[in-house]
Order: structure tokens, then sequence, then C-alpha cells
């Protein structure tokens, strides 16, 4: 059986991200970073898939968690996308993070886009649709 040529790549990681690399390695018995890594880039491509597949309309709940409560980007993002939102709640978490929880009613497009968006700023450290 021949085993599949793989390419080398270094990254830099900050020390969160590490730390969430080794973690996820704990929790899931991956024995190497190379194999978390591979793992966490087909988990990524898998959500990238499904939300390439919404048709028609979406309606759900958004949860976005940000460490800075300073920075306007999500702000710009709600008003940008204010006819996809239906209801938001904002809160502020510990270390100065917030929450943002949002109803979505969107056409598949108008969400695709919106959630491109979020992802591409860089500056959530959590962010998940629950569709309904």
């Amino acid at each position: 059986m021949k085993i599949p040529e793989m390419a080398v790549i270094s990254i830099s990681l900050d020390d969160e991200s590490a730390l969430a690399l080794e973690t996820i390695m704990g929790s899931l018995g991956i024995k190497s970073r190379s194999e978390a890594v591979r793992f966490a880039i087909s988990t990524t491509e898998t959500t990238l898939k499904d939300m390439e597949s919404i048709t028609g309309d979406v309606e759900g709940v958004l949860i976005i968690v940000h460490p800075d409560h300073n920075d306007s980007w999500l702000s710009m993002i709600q008003h940008r996308y204010d006819g996809c939102i239906k209801t938001q709640l904002h809160s502020h978490l510990h270390n100065r993070r917030c929450l943002d929880v949002m109803i979505i009613s969107s056409d598949a497009g108008s969400f695709r886009s919106m959630m491109r968006d979020i992802y591409s700023a860089g500056k959530s450290s959590y962010t998940q649709f629950v569709h309904s």
C-alpha cells in the first residue's frame, strides 16, 4: 500500500492557539500536531461545505463570542446585514469579551455572504450557527 505524499508546511501559532491544539490532541486522542491540524482543516472544510449547500430561506440562531468590546467590526457587519438579523442580544463577559446572539431570517445568499464577512474578519473566538 502506497503512503500518500504530504506537503510540509511550517506554521506559527500564538500561545492560545498552540494550547488549543494541544487540548484538541488530548481530548480526541490524536497523537501528533500534524494530525490535529489535518483534523481541524477537515472539520472546517465540512462546515464550509455545509454552509455552501444551504439553499432557500435560512432561519436560526447565530452565536458569536469576540474578545474586544471596543472593536466595532461586528457592529459594522450587523448594520450591513440588518435585513437578515431579526433580533439581537449583546452581553458583556469577563475580560472585556462579548457575547452576541442573533436570530437570523434570510435568503441563503445573504446568509452565506454575512457568514463569510464574519469569518474573514478573523475577530471571533467562537462562531456557531444553529439552523432551525
